[in-house]
């Protein structure tokens, strides 16, 4: 094994820049064999998106066994069965692919099952759960199942990977929108952790509003692409006035969507989303034509560059000098036909967090890519994006206290 080839991380379910990058073996019983690594959040584990993607014991015992942990001397991948840890690995899994049932304040059955982000890993639900739950509901019943945030990322990610595993064919997208964060793609100003809102965000504001609505206006196209009806569920706050809900439901409408709907179920439970339930089961009578984005067969960069330029709007991508040698390795290693699954921000359709709305002019910079060939795809890390997050300038700390007296605990909301 080549050491500097190492691939695997380690994980740890918390925020710490400063695993990141660390030099790991510097004990003096570690002979020397020092080298740099880092640390991911669990969230981003290949271990995490095996369990999410897998749809028996048998593959996930075979997923298991094909994670490539290094590269060998000779330029080979090296697997955990190579190293003989698959067994152990899924004897440590086998209890965690059964999807838990849960439910809802209201009584409705839910499957909660694997965890993997959308921005640094696939981001959707097991496939196990969702394959146990149209068993339960029956051919005329519906799942609705997560695919994490944006339409950009976990959408894209559901359609291109995990409905390929699947081989489900979903019959409606539904969109979710707010007022209060398209006006925020419209150029309103950021908002500050423990700070009151901007009054842009809790008055009328139809302007700034209807420049944001461009962002909808994309994800709506996004999802199109797809060749799937599409719902938009506009989640309303007590602040949104009629005015600002009626822009949001019309402007969705002249974009295409298949409906537009209000929704208040955070106070009135299911009858708040009743409106959006009857819209979603129109849209499933309607004609879904589902394609893939792209083929499988079309070289890494291609891909990578089709995704880049039809959902997030890029003009090109740049494939730095890291990323480069990945694509040459992967294609030598026969990994070039895996689907792609991009490591991206989820505050901007383009791969800088502060460029809000609809961007257009940019090239999206491919940094490293990575090889989750267990799961089933290659892993770009699209600019900075961060696979172990860090606390931001202001940390939240700063606001909870605990009240001695009363053991009351003050600003964690």
């Amino acid at each position: 094994m080549d050491p500097s080839s190492v691939t695997w991380q380690r994980v740890l379910d918390t925020n710490d820049r400063f695993l990141r990058k660390i030099t790991i073996g510097q004990s003096p019983t570690e002979k020397g064999y020092t080298r740099e690594a880092q640390f991911d959040i669990t969230v981003a584990s290949e271990i995490m998106a095996v369990l999410a993607l897998t749809s028996s014991l048998e593959d996930m015992r075979q997923r298991l066994a094909k994670m490539v942990v290094a590269t060998s001397r000779a330029g080979q991948p090296i697997t955990t069965e190579d190293l003989g840890v698959s067994g152990a690995l899924s004897v440590l899994m086998k209890d965690a692919i059964k999807p838990n049932l849960m439910q809802t304040l209201e009584g409705t059955p839910v499957f909660v099952h694997a965890g993997p982000f959308a921005n640094i890993a696939h981001g959707n639900s097991s496939i196990l759960a969702d394959k146990i739950a149209l068993k339960l509901v029956g051919p005329e019943g519906f799942v609705v199942t997560e695919a994490g945030f944006g339409a950009d990322i976990g959408m894209e990610k559901f359609f291109n990977i995990k409905c390929r595993y699947s081989g489900l064919r979903p019959h409606v997208v539904v969109l979710v929108a707010t007022v209060r964060a398209l006006k925020m793609h419209g150029g309103g100003p950021t908002v500050t952790a423990g700070m009151p809102l901007p009054k842009e965000y809790i008055e009328q504001n139809l302007e700034l509003l209807e420049k944001g609505c461009g962002n909808m206006r994309k994800q709506i196209e996004n999802a199109q692409h797809f060749g799937v009806p599409v719902v938009v569920a506009v989640n309303a706050f007590k602040t949104d006035t009629e005015a600002e809900l009626d822009l949001v439901c019309s402007m969705a409408k002249a974009a295409r969507a298949f409906d537009a709907v209000r929704c208040s179920h955070w106070a009135e439970g299911g009858a708040g989303a009743l409106a959006l339930a009857q819209a979603v089961q129109r849209a499933s009578e309607a004609p879904s034509k589902f394609k893939f984005l792209y083929d499988l067969e079309l070289p890494i960069a291609d891909k990578i560059r089709i995704i880049a330029q039809k959902i997030y709007g890029a003009d090109d991508i740049e494939l730095l000098p890291e990323a480069q040698h990945k694509v040459e390795l992967y294609t030598k290693q026969g990994f070039s036909r895996l689907p792609i699954c991009m490591a991206k921000t989820h505050l901007s359709l383009s791969h800088e967090a502060d460029k809000k709305g609809v961007p257009t002019g940019f090239i999206v910079p491919i940094r490293d890519i990575r090889a989750s060939v267990g799961s089933g795809f290659l892993f770009p890390l699209v600019g900075t994006m961060p696979t172990i997050p860090g606390l931001p300038t202001r940390p939240c700390f700063y606001d909870i206290d605990l009240d001695p007296e009363t053991e009351q605990v003050n600003g964690l909301f």
